[in-house]
């Protein structure tokens, strides 16, 4: 039957057909014709519901496309998105992309490495701490005087927040070995030194708080500072405890607050291991620096000290620290200098390792004094000098005393761009009176030693602390005869090296990054 709409339209279509000069068609044959015309509607009408199918489904396969691509989206760019919208306890595992992740881990080391021998090609005691006073504190200078590997490997992943908090976490492994062998596993002294975590910048910190970081865990106090080429630190605050950096308590004036923990070890009359809380306020006001600790170890008074004139360790101490940060050469020309002023009584008094020597006395008492430079003296030659001191009484034994003081120089002269002559010489004089701590002998007398190392760089050859350096030296050093009867068990108390002069040689690497 036909459908009313296709016979109006059919009948439209006749009427509108024009005259033609052919005899009028006779209803059968019109019929047929609009018979036909219907089943081409039919069919047309059948391609544009395919058609609407065939859109139907396509858009439905869109629509799956962008499903699966947002189910496969990387985890931690899921996580973001979840970050900017969810509570901030609940987005704090995932809360940045897999490249912002990617971007956010950092790799840091440093290591040195190398071998040295005497002009008998056979093994020799070096070190930068190898005189007598070296057991306080005095080194005397490390190039051509080191013959070990030592290794740290920094990771690190920071973050920063859609709030703008930042996270820190750092990890450090360790490892020093004299052992020149290809495998020391069994002398190794591999260790994590550090493990921490530190928050910044947290928007609900506001005042004198705004912009600090909170930090816990184990860790090197971020402001310690040293004398690289001596490989002496001026201070060295460590341990395991946490803190708060930058407190801004008034226009100039920075702080940061600590407390450490370190263990000094058993009392065997108790069995109980001594533990040294270290509580620090550390303060900066334009280029000057005060730092301020008090020092507290129960029971410590209780552990044997071996002295023969007091029994008894320190249990309480104070450190205080002034220094000067230069960014001149001590005013007089371009570069950069330190100077510190260290002070320290009872567990206080091992005034360069806060907190870290529990065999000193109550009474123990020290000062030191370090400063240091370092300047280009023009475009060739770069110039530091260092200067280091102590005196300390009372330290193991009532009535001791170890008074020392460095005098050290290094010249670099650039040759080219990938090679240079560095030249150092270092000179100590030690008067030590251990009151017969350990064994050890009063000494006095003097030490120096001088050395050239020819050295090699990829580039940066003025700049002092560019590396990585491969070195070749050659170090003579000699000392007064008196200093080899301090001890028995000390460098200068080994057989084959005495007094009269000895030649050092070998090849170093050192780095960092």
């Amino acid at each position: 039957m036909i459908k009313p709409r296709n016979l109006a339209i059919a009948i439209s279509l006749a009427l509108a057909t024009p005259a033609v000069s052919f005899a009028a068609p006779t209803l059968t044959s019109l019929e047929e014709r609009l018979m036909a015309m219907e089943q081409r509607l039919q069919k047309a009408e059948d391609r544009a519901t395919t058609a609407e199918n065939r859109a139907e489904a396509a858009e439905n396969k869109i629509v799956q496309l962008e499903t699966r691509s947002q189910q496969q989206t990387p985890p931690a760019t899921a996580a973001q998105t979840a970050a900017s919208t969810a509570p901030a306890a609940a987005a704090a595992p995932v809360t940045a992309s897999t490249s912002k992740i990617a971007d956010g881990f950092e790799f840091h080391g440093y290591a040195r490495s190398g071998l040295i021998m005497n002009d008998s090609a056979a093994g020799t005691q070096s070190g930068p701490y190898l005189t007598p006073a070296g057991e306080t504190g005095g080194a005397v200078g490390r190039l051509g005087n080191e013959n070990n590997t030592y290794v740290e490997l920094n990771f690190e992943h920071k973050q920063q927040l859609a709030n703008g908090a930042t996270t820190r976490f750092k990890a450090m492994l360790a490892d020093g070995q004299r052992d020149y062998n290809d495998w020391t596993g069994s002398t190794s002294e591999l260790n994590i030194r550090q493990a921490f975590v530190e928050l910044g910048n947290l928007p609900t910190f506001t005042g004198a708080f705004d912009n600090t970081t909170l930090w816990a865990g184990k860790r090197f106090d971020r402001d310690n500072f040293d004398i690289h080429w001596l490989d002496s630190d001026v201070v060295f605050l460590a341990g395991t405890g946490g803190g708060i950096y930058d407190v801004q308590l008034a226009d100039g004036l920075k702080s940061n607050f600590s407390l450490y923990g370190r263990n000094f070890g058993d009392i065997e009359s108790i069995d109980n291991t001594i533990q040294n809380y270290i509580v620090t306020s550390n303060n900066f006001a334009g280029p000057f620096q005060l730092m301020v600790s008090g020092l507290r170890a129960k029971d410590n008074d209780e552990r044997l000290n071996p002295s023969r004139e007091n029994d008894n360790a320190g249990d309480t101490g104070v450190h205080a620290m002034l220094a000067l940060h230069n960014d001149s050469f001590w005013g007089l020309r371009e570069g950069t200098a330190k100077t510190a002023l260290l002070y320290g009584r009872g567990l206080g008094a091992e005034v360069k390792g806060v907190g870290s020597d529990g065999n000193l006395t109550q009474q123990a008492e020290t000062w030191r004094l370090a400063s240091y430079g370092v300047t280009p003296l023009n475009k060739t030659w770069s110039f530091a000098p260092a200067v280091l001191a102590q005196t300390s009484t009372d330290r193991y034994a009532a009535g001791d005393h170890y008074r020392w003081a460095t005098l050290n120089a290094r010249l670099i002269q650039e040759i080219n761009p990938n090679f240079a002559l560095a030249y150092e010489g270092s000179y100590q004089y030690m008067d030590l009176d251990p009151q017969g701590y350990k064994d050890r002998q009063a000494v006095s007398g003097g030490f120096w030693k001088l050395t050239v190392a020819p050295t090699f760089k990829v580039a940066d050859i003025g700049d002092f602390f560019t590396r990585p350096e491969i070195r070749l030296f050659a170090s003579w050093m000699d000392w007064d005869s008196s200093l080899d009867r301090y001890a028995s068990d000390d460098s200068f108390g080994s057989s084959g090296f005495s007094a009269g002069g000895e030649w050092n040689f070998g090849v170093q690497m050192e780095t960092w990054f």
